[in-house]
């Protein structure tokens, strides 16, 4: 199976930025929990143009995360893993099993409760996490695997834009909104008139992100909308996507995310904190990471299959594509920002018990993910010298 330069290059790099994303984690956790506790959380919730640290983090940094993620599905759709019908098939139906499922079992535990609406919470899934745990794999890892995963967590991406989009959008500011579309619908003629320059695409989605920030609509879906305008032409490394994309993937890998981490995981854990892990909204968020992932993933694509929608990959087992499913049940970076949103107005207390069943959830997805794919993947064998 040919694979891009492109796609290599986004494999190594959120490799890295899952090993490092994990060690800022566990220091932040830590931080939270000694004996600067106070001056540590304190630091976060610092306010800057009266919006804190942490907010200006998750709305304004987090955009450029959902541009590249934009940008990375414009190139998967036109010339990646997601350009052919055939090949996009089999990781699309895994991501909608992996979304509908996990949301099915947070409903059945949480329908009609106070805490409802995280229901798009164990929907997402972590790529750079789930990445850098299948890369601690070696070469056992087919090539089929890896492109299934990462496609199948960038298709989930899209769902988790489009659940933040539709359900977690409380009042639109029509006013707002429109002229956020209408300066997109600038930059998309700048796009149909060949204007290669990236400037004015940067300067209008800064101006399109401050009025969807007022419009209610969160702003980061500014980042997505905004690689779509951007032009891709023939997507060589000569064009303005490409040029983009190449330039975010570290600031973002090494900077964005693992900052979106420290700021969000400064958990103080209470002497009782597992009392709030007995909640059906702490359970419904770890039983659909951990049980509705895998089930759902497996599930749909064997259907997808079985139906003769689309083919299973011949390096590929169905043990593999249940591995592929376990760690999909890393949440973490997608999950806790659904929670922001779908608790907000909720208090603290239920923020930080979901985060907390996040973290627990995403370990044992990693882990039984990890376990399970390196006594299932035979190692490679070497060919001998003559």
């Amino acid at each position: 199976m040919k694979v891009t330069k492109t796609f290599k290059a986004f494999f190594e790099s959120e490799k890295a930025g899952g090993i490092l994303l994990l060690f800022v984690t566990l220091l932040s956790i830590a931080l939270a929990n000694s004996a600067v506790q106070n001056n540590y959380i304190a630091f976060w919730e610092t306010e800057i143009a009266s919006h804190s640290i942490t907010h200006w983090i998750n709305d304004g940094l987090m955009t450029i995360f959902f541009l590249l993620i934009g940008l990375e599905l414009e190139r998967e759709i036109y010339q990646g893993e997601l350009s052919s019908i055939k090949d996009a098939t089999l990781p699309i139906f895994g991501a909608l099993g992996g979304m509908l499922i996990p949301a099915g079992i947070f409903l059945l535990l949480n329908f009609g409760t106070v805490t409802q609406n995280g229901a798009g919470i164990p929907m997402a899934t972590d790529i750079a996490f789930a990445i850098g745990i299948l890369s601690l794999l070696g070469k056992r890892v087919p090539t089929s695997l890896k492109i299934f995963l990462t496609a199948l967590a960038v298709i989930d991406d899209l769902g988790a834009i489009i659940v933040i989009a539709v359900f977690y959008t409380e009042s639109i500011d029509y006013i707002n909104l429109g002229i956020a579309f209408a300066i997109m619908g600038v930059l998309f003629i700048c796009n149909r008139r060949n204007v290669h320059q990236l400037y004015p695409y940067l300067i209008g989605g800064a101006a399109m992100w401050y009025f969807m920030l007022n419009s209610g609509v969160h702003a980061t879906i500014t980042g997505v909308l905004l690689a779509f305008v951007i032009p891709f032409g023939d997507g060589s490394k000569k064009t303005s996507s490409y040029r983009l994309q190449h330039f975010l993937h570290y600031p973002v890998a090494f900077f964005i995310l693992p900052l979106f981490a420290v700021a969000n995981t400064g958990i103080a854990i209470s002497a009782n904190w597992q009392e709030g892990l007995n909640h059906a909204n702490t359970i419904g968020i770890i039983l659909g990471l951990v049980v509705g992932k895998p089930l759902g993933i497996w599930l749909f694509s064997f259907l997808a299959v079985s139906l003769g929608i689309c083919t299973l990959p011949k390096d590929l087992k169905w043990s593999s594509i249940l591995g592929a499913g376990m760690l999909g049940g890393i949440g973490f970076t997608m999950s806790i920002f659904i929670t922001l949103l779908a608790f907000k107005n909720d208090g603290e207390e239920v923020i930080t018990y979901s985060k907390i069943a996040i973290l627990i959830a995403s370990f044992i997805a990693g882990t039984i993910g990890f376990l399970w794919l390196k006594f299932n993947l035979k190692p490679l064998k070497m060919k001998k010298n003559i």
